[in-house]
């Protein structure tokens, strides 16, 4: 079997953000994860190699102690330091090599200088492997695009151009917490009464829903697994919560070799402002469990009072693909769930198209209105 051919040059990397890199064992080129195959694949030679790890998944992907982590009392290995860099623009946050100094943001493009200082970050402890390839991940940015009314027509043709995506790991942190809480309100019985009224010169019987009220107390308590709260700005956050559900059962252990050929961006909500995001979602989720408890046809909440405990969490990242679509002077972003293919976000409005079909609208009902005229 002949030997392959050397590999192409590698381009310089001055200019672009770090990325984790894996030589090919067989020509040298750079490895990337394939989210179809779901291993390492070498596009120069075609060579593939299996993703291993040493530590069982249970190990791996145990939750880590909340306290400690804002008393900076974690263990040393469940922390790195890195040289990150914030986008002055959409405030991302990536990680450059040692010899870079300047770079692009990765999420919008702006031109970026930075300094030589370092920044002690929490790792990952779980990655979700991309599983849409870029093609099938185009593919339902396209029908999604296609489905939206009065879109200029240059949307749609940006779609079929089929321009790259940007497969991006983004950070999240989850949250595992026990809450018991106490609680006070009233719940209502509906019942109704009969009354004879007069109306229009006529006597008319009605029936008239009442609300009897009684104050009640209680308690209710549930454990919360996996709250998951978005550990990104650069990202709008209703984009992101649309890409939900994900399937973090799937969760492998972190191991840079699921980054090969992908970005991954650093958190830059912290631990603690996370865990406040978190408590709104726990909290909203309580509420209802306690209008549950009180029962009844309609229920009022004076009061509750939850003590929460036992708080762990994880730093995992989360694969999307992304694209850009720049209208008018405004860019307008897309991302794709890299697992499902869900397809989040802006859209322009073609202004033409909308004063066409108000011109439209209004000629067809001139038209009724005009046979109508005719037919009196």
């Amino acid at each position: 079997m002949s030997e392959p051919p050397p590999p192409p040059p590698r381009a310089p990397q001055e200019d672009a953000p770090a990325e984790h890199r894996f030589p090919c064992d067989q020509c040298g080129a750079d490895l990337r994860f394939d989210p179809g195959a779901g291993q390492l694949v070498c596009d120069f030679c075609g060579n593939t190699q299996q993703i291993e790890t040493d530590t069982p998944a249970s190990d791996a992907l145990r939750e880590l102690d909340f306290k400690a982590a804002l008393a900076t009392e974690l263990p040393e290995a469940e922390t790195t330091e890195l040289r990150t860099v914030t986008c002055p623009n959409c405030g991302a946050r990536f990680e450059f090599d040692p010899d870079t100094h300047a770079a692009e943001c990765p999420f919008c493009a702006t031109p970026v200088v930075i300094d030589t200082g370092t920044t002690r970050v929490i790792k990952p402890r779980g990655v979700l492997p991309f599983a849409v390839p870029e093609t099938g991940a185009r593919e339902a940015m396209t029908k999604w695009l296609g489905r939206l009314w009065f879109a200029p027509s240059g949307l749609r043709e940006y779609a079929r151009k089929g321009r790259k995506m940007q497969g991006i790991y983004v950070p999240y942190w989850t949250f595992d917490a026990d809450t018991k809480s106490r609680y006070t309100g009233e719940r209502g019985t509906v019942y109704y009464v009969t009354r004879t009224v007069q109306r229009n010169g006529k006597t008319v019987t009605e029936r008239v829903q009442k609300v009897r009220w009684r104050s009640v107390s209680g308690r209710v308590a549930r454990w919360f697994d996996d709250v998951l709260v978005l550990a990104s700005r650069s990202l709008p956050r209703n984009y992101t919560d649309g890409l939900e559900p994900w399937d973090l059962a799937e969760l492998e252990p972190y191991n840079p070799e699921y980054l090969a050929g992908f970005r991954a961006e650093g958190y830059t909500v912290d631990l603690e402002e996370g865990f406040g995001i978190a408590r709104e979602k726990m909290d909203r989720v309580i509420r209802r469990d306690v209008r549950f408890d009180i029962g009844g046809d309609r229920q009022r909440i004076h009061d509750i009072q939850t003590q929460i405990s036992d708080v762990t969490f994880k730093h995992i990242l989360l694969p999307v693909w992304m694209a850009a679509y720049k209208y008018r002077g405004k860019t307008y972003r897309f991302v794709v769930n890299g697992r499902t293919g869900r397809v989040q976000g802006e859209r322009p409005w073609s202004v033409i198209k909308i004063v066409l079909a108000v011109l439209v609208v209004a000629a067809i009902a001139g038209g009724v209105g005009y046979f109508m005229a005719q037919q009196k």
